[in-house]
């Protein structure tokens, strides 16, 4: 029997992570040269978002294949 050792949901929570990043940085950058950053906010809120499906995703695992679901005794 072989176990599946793959994480979902890292990849999405690291590029969510890369995506706010950047767009604070852009945003600071750009704030400093005295313009405003309207557009640099909305990366952020975006990488915000696909950092939560991250997480969702790897909330959904489960670490024993073999477990009931939570829930089946109704």
């Amino acid at each position: 029997m072989t176990t599946d050792t793959r994480r979902k949901g890292v990849i999405i929570k690291l590029f969510g992570a890369i995506l706010v990043m950047v767009g604070l940085l852009d945003s600071v950058l750009t704030l400093r040269g005295g313009v405003p950053a309207y557009e640099f906010l909305l990366l952020v809120l975006l990488g915000i978002a696909v950092f939560g499906v991250g997480a969702v995703r790897a909330g959904k695992r489960s670490d024993d294949p073999q477990a009931e679901p939570q829930g089946a005794d109704l």
